[in-house]
């Protein structure tokens, strides 16, 4: 039996979830802590009056990723979880009235195409090409890669450069798509992952080839399905799995993180910390100033935090069976509309919103006859000091009634239950600093080597898993994470490793 240390990974989202399977399957015994009373993270769940509305991503791309992580320990995903393809992909409703279905396949894309804008079928070929070739490279060559100096970030400069990643995501699909209908259906993909089209660097154009590659998929039960899957799975492979276990204090000495210490006193010490915290708040509130010289409260405070979301959870005793799965509503600005929530940080009168309906897909999410609804709205992070106690029942009044206008007649009178998150729930809740919702925003200078490092700089042992750091925000990147923390820990040597369990306790789901 092996007598290392455990390793402490803070906090229980995808970003936890992966890192804790990694380092397990590498032989290292793993001690997982989450602060909340349930595991997930952004992933968790609510469940409220029959439905079961997930709290957070509900947008599976590259499932691959996941299967990996089942794979490490010997089992097949599919015994744990039920990943399903939706099609289509996404609905974009515009604000003029018209449509267009992002589907995968290429032939009734570019016939969808065709239906908006015939001028721009042929754009659309030799742009799809552009962003399989950025995907080469910034997906397959660099998404799994630490960037911990910046001889790493110069390699890649000249692929960047030949690339035309020093433009703007709009900058480059605006290149080749002439319908402006079409230009923001096809670079949206960037708030999903907390970027601003007009900003975040056109490498993130790798998003639509990689969900053209893998497809969108949805899990039966929803995502937090996943996160139980996986839980299931560290509990098979021996982890320490415990919830109500915030973090006060990672504890350094001699410039290493050496133990944590959690809010009541206990102290538990590891062999290394892995933080699926928001790094800002690792920094600033898990470690004294004393140990930090990089990331100095003053440093990180000029840091750029990714902006907010509101977000509705309904249900409705009324069926809506012509809607899509996933469907993207757009207001009337669109450029205009992303100044205020990013840079002027104001609540504008108008919004565009994600509308997520489940029970098209899996009508269990709901109780029989009834549908079950998720609403997300882009906003301003806590920078902007609005009362969200004031703002976040007249904002969701607005958006209810926005909603029933143009996508869901007689909504309000055949809601069945309703609740809403706000800003705060990402600051105090998660621990977000200034309530971001996707960790520092992606923008090129805090992309790659920019982006809070895997391996921190100031503490030695302490690593990052998660949406802030490398490569970044959305599930695939977080998943990468955790594949960039295997490159960077220390390796057991094979007397070290401690061996996992042979029980497997699961069965497969029924199909």
């Amino acid at each position: 039996m092996s007598d290392l240390k455990p390793v402490v990974v803070i906090g229980s989202g995808f970003g936890g979830l992966a890192a804790a399977v990694r380092m397990r399957a590498k032989g290292h015994p793993v001690t997982l802590l989450e602060a909340r009373d349930q595991f997930g993270g952004r992933a968790s769940v609510f469940k409220r009056d029959g439905y079961s509305f997930d709290a957070g991503p509900t947008v599976i791309t590259a499932p691959y990723l996941i299967e990996e992580l089942f794979e490490l320990a010997g089992r097949d995903m599919r015994d744990y979880v039920e990943i399903a393809p939706v099609d289509p992909f996404y609905r974009i409703e515009f604000s003029d009235g018209s449509r267009f279905d992002y589907v995968g396949e290429e032939e009734r894309l570019l016939e969808n195409i065709r239906q908006v804008s015939p001028d721009d079928v042929e754009n659309y070929r030799r742009m799809a090409q552009h962003m399989e070739r950025i995907f080469d490279v910034g997906y397959t060559g660099l998404a799994d890669v630490p960037f911990g100096r910046m001889t790493d970030m110069l390699k890649v400069v000249p692929d960047m450069m030949r690339l035309g990643n020093y433009r703007s995501v709009y900058g480059m699909v605006s290149s080749y798509i002439k319908d402006e209908r079409l230009r923001q259906a096809f670079t949206f993909q960037p708030l999903l992952i907390g970027g601003n089209p007009f900003r975040a660097t056109s490498i993130y154009t790798l998003i639509h080839w990689l969900e053209r590659k893998w497809g969108v998929h949805f899990a039966k039960g929803g995502t937090t399905s996943i996160v139980s899957g996986l839980v299931q799975l560290l509990e098979e492979m021996g982890v320490t799995m415990r919830a109500n276990a915030p973090v006060e204090e990672i504890i350094v000495n001699n410039g290493r993180a050496t133990a944590v210490r959690l809010v009541g006193g206990e102290t538990i010490d590891c062999r290394f910390v892995v933080s699926n915290a928001d790094p800002s708040f690792t920094y600033t509130q898990l470690i004294d100033e004393t140990h930090r010289k990089k990331h100095s409260d003053r440093s990180v405070k000029k840091t750029h935090q990714s902006m907010s979301l509101f977000v509705a959870y309904f249900g409705t005793k009324k069926q809506y069976p012509e809607l899509a799965h996933h469907t993207i509503v757009l207001g009337p600005r669109y450029k205009g509309l992303l100044t205020d929530i990013f840079d002027n940080k104001v609540l504008a009168d108008d919004f565009s919103l994600y509308l997520h309906a489940p029970t098209r897909s899996d009508p269990s999410v709901a109780p029989d006859g009834h549908e079950a609804f998720y609403v997300l709205s882009p906003v301003p992070n806590n920078e902007s000091g609005i009362n969200w106690k004031e703002e976040g029942p007249r904002y969701f009044d607005r958006i209810m009634k926005s909603l029933e206008e143009r996508m869901l007649p007689g909504l309000r009178e055949n809601l069945s239950t309703s609740f809403f998150l706000t800003p705060d729930y990402f600051e105090k809740d998660l621990r977000s600093v200034s309530g971001n919702a996707f960790g520092i925003e992606p923008r090129l200078t805090q992309s790659a080597y920019f982006r809070y490092h895997n391996e921190s700089e100031d503490v030695d042992g302490l690593y990052f898993v998660g949406a802030g750091t490398h490569p970044g925000a959305g599930v695939p990147g977080v998943l990468n994470t955790a594949k960039v923390l295997e490159k960077v820990v220390p390796e057991l040597s094979v007397s070290e490793r401690l061996p996992l369990p042979q029980t497997h306790y699961s069965q497969r789901v029924a199909v």
